[in-house]
């Protein structure tokens, strides 16, 4: 008779090989992060300060800031995403709720994949031609701004995707079945039950944006100067103006400032974290919600 049962395993070398590999590899995962969060730290905490923080580079004043170099960020982050949220969404609930599969909506699929695995100098060298050339925006952060919503719109319309078709069937069914039309039940049933799917792509986007510098160096240029009043910030997105990333490039390579750039590399490594803390509460928060409804 086999004694052998769950509670009474007999181990094998092949187990024992195959679960010490497992735990190497993810032992090195966590190493390697905290080994270059460490480094960046290390070499970056000095610079970062309040006056490093809210100025602005200045050889009359002797002071290095990056000020306007947030503000550029920020900007950028908002019009891209006010723009390509939307649309994203709207693409989605489209292919998932509406179309009919087919050639069309298979052609759509593969259409957003591929634009997902350009490589984002690419997108840097459209919309240098087509916005900034052709349509005469030149250097500005709106060019940037258009070029990275071409960017995040696969990864949000496909995250919202992913999203939608793990809402059960039997939620649209029973909608229908109680009168409501197809909006409706997309609107206060099918969202609100996507909401972390979707929340989980937007602040993924807003991550691609925050950590780009290929698209925008040949769009967005590399001014850092900071808008002295509420009308001049929003005519700046007519202007150029460099991101962070911009300005690590810039620090690290052309200005040889190391001490600078690791210093924008630890904001940007806590602009990371809070997005990725940020995408787990609210992502709690509206999982929370659906199971008290």
């Amino acid at each position: 008779m086999d004694n052998r049962s769950l509670t009474n395993k007999q181990s094998r070398p092949g187990d024992v090989l195959l679960y010490a590999i497992v735990y190497i590899c993810a032992g090195f995962s966590v190493l390697l992060l905290v080994g270059i969060i460490a480094y960046v730290l290390y070499k970056g905490i000095g610079a970062v300060n309040l006056s490093f923080l809210t100025s602005v580079t200045s050889v009359l004043k002797g002071t290095v800031g990056i000020a306007g170099n947030i503000v550029n960020t920020l900007l950028i982050i908002f019009i891209s995403m006010i723009i390509a949220t939307p649309i994203s969404i709207g693409a989605a609930v489209y292919l998932n709720e509406y179309a009919k599969p087919g050639k069309l909506v298979t052609l759509i699929e593969f259409a957003t994949e591929i634009l997902s695995g350009i490589p984002s100098i690419i997108f840097g060298l459209f919309g240098m031609m087509f916005f900034g050339q052709t349509l005469g925006l030149g250097y500005s952060l709106i060019t940037g701004s258009l070029t990275l919503i071409l960017m995040v719109l696969p990864l949000i319309t496909r995250n919202t995707q992913a999203a939608l078709k793990v809402v059960p069937d039997s939620y649209r069914q029973g909608s229908v079945g109680l009168g409501a039309g197809k909006w409706h039940t997309i609107r206060t049933i099918l969202l609100p039950c996507a909401m972390p799917g979707i929340i989980t792509g937007v602040i993924l986007a807003i991550g691609r944006i925050v950590g780009e510098s290929a698209a925008l160096l040949f769009t967005a240029g590399s001014a850092k100067t900071l808008p002295k009043t509420l009308g001049a910030l929003f005519g700046k997105i007519f202007d150029s103006g460099g991101t962070l990333t911009i300005q690590l490039y810039l620090s690290a390579t052309s200005e040889g400032d190391f001490e600078t750039a690791f210093g924008i590399a630890v904001v940007l490594l806590i602009i990371v974290f809070l997005i990725n803390l940020g995408t787990k509460r609210l992502a709690a928060r509206f999982d929370v919600r659906r199971i008290a409804k």
